[in-house]
Parts: C-alpha cells; sequence; structure tokens
C-alpha cells in the first residue's frame, strides 16, 4: 500500500477526521537515520502525526514544525510538514536501545518527561506557537493534549508503527479525529464508543486496513463521507546552495579556521542526513561571498 493522507467529515460536518498510511516515509526515515527500533517507532509516529497535521493547512507554502525537547535517552525529536503531503524529521539519540515494556517497544521510556512545541509559519508576521508538556511519551496522547490544551479543540488521535523482527518497518499510520463546538451529545457518546471498541492502528494496518476503513471502524454508524486524498511521502529539501547558505551563516572567523585546517569538510543534513562535501578552494569562495 502506497503512502497517502485522507480526509473525512462525519455527522453532517459535526466531525472532521483524518487518517494516514505511513509505512514507507517511516521506513525511508529509519534508513536515512539508521534508527534503533524505538527510535524508528517513536520518528514514524511523530512523522505520521505531522504530516496530517500539514494536511489540515491551506497553502501551499505553510509549514508545521513539531519539536519535542525531553529528558529520556532519545533526547528529542523533530518533525517538519507542509500542506501537501511532504514530511522530514531525526531524533537527536538515533542508537536509543531500551528493553520493550510489556511486550512493546517503550517509546514512553525512551522520551520521558518534555515539552512539545508546535509552531505553524502560515506567511503571517509571527508563527503561531503553541507549547504542551508531554502526557506519557508515547506521542498520540500528546498530541492528543496538545490539541485540547492549545487549540481547544476537543481530538482523538491514534498512531502506530509496527517493527518486523529484521528491524524494518512492517506497518506505520494513524488517525485524528476531531469534533466540531456544535457536536450533540448523542453523536459525541457514539464516537466515544467506537474509539473505545476499535483495534490499535498497528492491528488495524497490520491487517491489511486502508486509512478509508480505519476511519470506517472509528466512525462506524456516523455517515462519514471521504473528502479527498492525497500521497504522503519522506521529502527534504535541502540542497548545496542551502547548505552554503548555513555555511556562510556561521561567520568569517570559523570559515577561515576550516580553511586553515586544510582539509575537505562534510557537511550532513540533520533531516535527511545526505552528506555534502566542499573542498578548500570552494571553502574560500564561501569566505569571499561572506564579506
Amino acid at each position: 500500500m502506497k503512502d497517502y493522507i485522507v480526509r473525512a467529515a462525519a455527522a453532517n460536518t459535526q466531525i472532521r477526521a483524518f487518517a494516514a498510511v505511513t509505512t514507507e516515509l517511516a521506513e525511508e526515515a529509519r534508513q536515512r537515520h539508521g534508527t534503533s527500533p524505538v527510535a524508528t517507532a517513536a520518528l514514524g509516529r511523530l512523522m505520521t502525526g505531522g504530516v496530517m497535521m500539514g494536511s489540515m493547512m491551506k497553502n501551499p507554502t505553510d509549514l508545521l514544525t513539531i519539536q519535542i525537547k525531553c529528558s529520556g535517552p532519545i533526547g528529542g525529536l523533530t518533525v517538519t510538514a507542509d500542506s501537501r503531503g511532504h514530511v522530514k524529521g531525526y531524533v537527536y539519540e538515533p542508537g536509543v536501545m531500551l528493553p520493550p515494556k510489556n511486550g512493546k517497544l517503550d517509546v514512553g521510556g525512551a522520551l520521558g518527561q518534555g515539552v512539545m512545541n508546535v509552531i505553524k509559519d502560515m506567511g503571517l508576521k509571527e508563527p503561531y506557537s503553541g507549547q504542551t508538556i508531554l502526557q506519557t511519551g508515547e506521542i498520540a496522547e500528546d498530541l492528543t493534549y496538545y490539541f485540547a490544551t492549545s487549540e481547544q479543540v476537543p481530538s482523538s488521535v491514534g498512531l502506530g508503527v509496527l517493527m518486523e523482527k529484521d528491524n524494518t518497518v512492517r506497518c506505520a499510520g494513524g488517525f485524528i479525529v476531531q469534533v466540531m463546538p456544535f457536536i450533540e451529545d448523542e453523536v459525541l457518546n457514539r464516537l466515544e464508543e467506537n474509539v473505545q471498541k476499535i483495534q490499535s492502528v498497528t492491528s488495524m494496518l497490520d491487517h491489511g486496513h486502508t486509512p478509508e476503513e480505519m476511519l470506517a471502524q472509528v466512525l462506524s454508524g456516523l455517515d462519514l463521507e471521504i473528502t479527498d486524498t492525497m500521497p504522503a511521502a519522506f521529502s527534504c529539501n535541502c540542497s548545496k546552495e542551502r547548505i552554503e547558505k548555513a555555511i556562510i551563516s556561521i561567520g568569517r572567523k570559523e570559515i577561515q579556521a576550516m580553511i586553515d585546517d586544510g582539509k575537505d569538510i562534510e557537511v550532513k543534513c540533520h533531516f535527511c542526513n545526505r552528506a555534502y562535501n566542499y573542498s578548500v578552494d570552494e571553502l574560500k569562495e564561501l569566505l569571499k561571498k561572506s564579506r
């Protein structure tokens, strides 16, 4: 199943919903960063949440960033998504290893205590920024709490990443269901019953359920209407030119020190781990540009 996002409404627009399958992009992130199973699960969950939240934005230039800074051994995570289904991300300590907890990857233990920042750059003078305390470190519950406290939108978030025995990604995906202020009590009650009854995201995906079928279960009996779908993919917009600007920004003194070392340098993009090499001659050119 190719990665894609579904946007939907239910109960005559009293509910809006999003669901995604993100197996390929989670696996691509794992390959690029060489993440351990627990780091793959954490990053895969946050990228899945991020790519769905990105699809909530309107304009092609809108950007969403989710940053988690935490006390656990993973150190933190950063994910960036746009409104067109593109997402990228990284973890601070990709090799973190922890014993399983209740037979499952201990993402909460990897994160520990911390804060989640959500930054939306929608072309206004100041980007919107909301910060919440991590509730469980399991990410889905943390995003549910973020929506309730920072955006005042009651939501249910389900996220999952299931690993193969060879530590590749078997399946990944999730859903976000949000209720409007005018929701009727009987609709809300039915939604709450459905959410309590459904299987886990990984179980649904592992049984071959599509995002549409996941939403059909979450929104059973609530007149689900799929409004549109879009592809989702790991995508990084780094380039040699962008990295050059970053090198120039560190200042003439540092660039001169690199030149004096007389060695080529390698700079890696945090988000996709792609390496860019610069010779001493190229560094001299960048020094000229930094004037």
